[in-house]
């Protein structure tokens, strides 16, 4: 049966509900953590060193850090391995993973390259990668490497689809050039979700092969090209006291305009698709609009009217997730018939009877997802 890693793709030292929900997740029995040097900034890999600090080394000893680097350029291999090894405070980590190599295969179909010249360009490029992988092997900063790719997840005939069965005979090339007898390629990572189900093929693959298979996106699933939040949420009661708050105090002609957008909010709350698709929203209209509104408020009346509106935005994202998780369970009713749990129960469920799958990555933002999360595994 698989496990569940500690995804931290979204994770900051700065909030003390992430560092809260990662501790915990640790004290129940999560034993890999999944980070990259670039999630928010490095801050996230600075928030998993303070709470591995806090653990004894018997504990410490038994996570594994699998990290990261993209596939840009030949310098970007050692230098987020460092950053990484710095900003976690480590002499090591046991995974580094080349992060969606298929970038290479977007930028050469925009060169109208052809399949077969891309192809060898492409495993050129990756032997290269194997090679300095395998360096850093012999060097003991990691004890092994892979690969991480949506690509993998991917029908064969598609035009980005990124072949897996050559890799173990790249790395094996890449280890006798440095005279190794075995090569360290140890583990693949793409999407599988209750949606999106094309990765089996690759599961299947690394499984024959003695290669360790991590899921990404358990729980955010596309489906002809909309994506879904496989989770559903309680209905927030304090949403309609917050929101009549607010315009009441709003009820006036200096704060029409804050008005006019609260209503219109309100009416367009259940128009997301996703909450994700609401907080790009948030930053990109919702916030400058605010911001134009308020800007001519005395002083003295502007931290009170701040404090009602994070009350209410916060409660509107609630009622986000919730009107749209009901969206979503409509949407996708054939996939949940035969599942009278939640979404996220059902979705959850499904990765952990695929005998395949070792570890299923997971964001566990608040200490209550990881409650939730880690139930399943009882």
């Amino acid at each position: 049966m698989s496990t569940f890693a500690f995804g931290t793709q979204r994770i900051t030292q700065e909030n003390l509900l992430h560092i809260e929900a990662l501790k915990e997740a640790i004290e129940m029995g999560v034993r890999i953590i999944d980070t990259a040097p670039y999630y928010t900034n490095g801050s996230s890999q600075r928030a998993v060193a303070q709470v591995m600090g806090l653990f004894e080394d018997e504990i410490r000893s038994e996570i594994e850090i699998i990290s990261k680097y993209r596939f840009a350029n030949d310098e970007s291999l050692e230098n987020d391995l460092t950053q990484t090894l710095q900003n976690l405070q480590l002499n090591s980590i046991e995974t580094f993973l080349i992060d969606t190599p298929e970038s290479f295969i977007y930028e050469s179909i925009e060169k109208k390259m052809a399949k077969d010249e891309m192809l060898d360009a492409l495993y050129e490029k990756l032997f290269k990668a194997f090679v300095s992988l395998e360096k850093e092997v012999q060097n003991g900063r990691i004890k092994g490497y892979g690969i991480s790719s949506d690509a993998f997840a991917k029908e064969h005939s598609a035009a980005d689809f990124l072949p897996y069965e050559d890799l173990l005979t790249l790395a094996q090339k890449a280890a006798k050039e440095l005279g190794k007898e075995q090569h360290s390629f140890t583990t693949v990572a793409f999407v599988l979700n209750l949606l999106e189900r094309d990765g089996l093929l690759c599961a299947a693959w690394a499984k024959r092969n003695g290669v360790r298979v991590l899921t990404n996106r358990a729980l955010n699933a596309q489906k002809d090209g909309l994506m879904y939040r496989l989770a559903e949420y309680e209905e927030p009661k304090e949403y309609y006291h917050t929101l009549n708050e607010l315009l009441e105090i709003c009820d006036n002609k200096e704060l029409e305009a804050l008005y006019n957008l609260i209503e219109q909010m309100d009416m367009n709350r259940h128009k997301f698709a996703f909450v994700e698709e609401y907080d790009t929203f948030l930053v990109a209209q919702i916030l400058p609009h605010i911001k134009k509104t308020i800007e001519k408020i005395p002083t003295e009346l502007l931290d009170t009217l701040l404090e009602y509106i994070e009350r209410f935005l916060t409660a509107y994202r609630d009622v986000v997730a919730y009107e749209a998780a009901k969206m979503t369970k409509v949407a996708l009713k054939e996939y949940f018939q035969e599942c009278n749990k939640k979404m996220q129960e059902c979705a959850l469920e499904y990765l952990l009877k695929i005998d395949d799958i070792d570890a299923i990555v997971v964001g566990m933002r608040k200490p209550t997802y990881v409650e939730e999360i880690m139930a399943l595994k009882s």
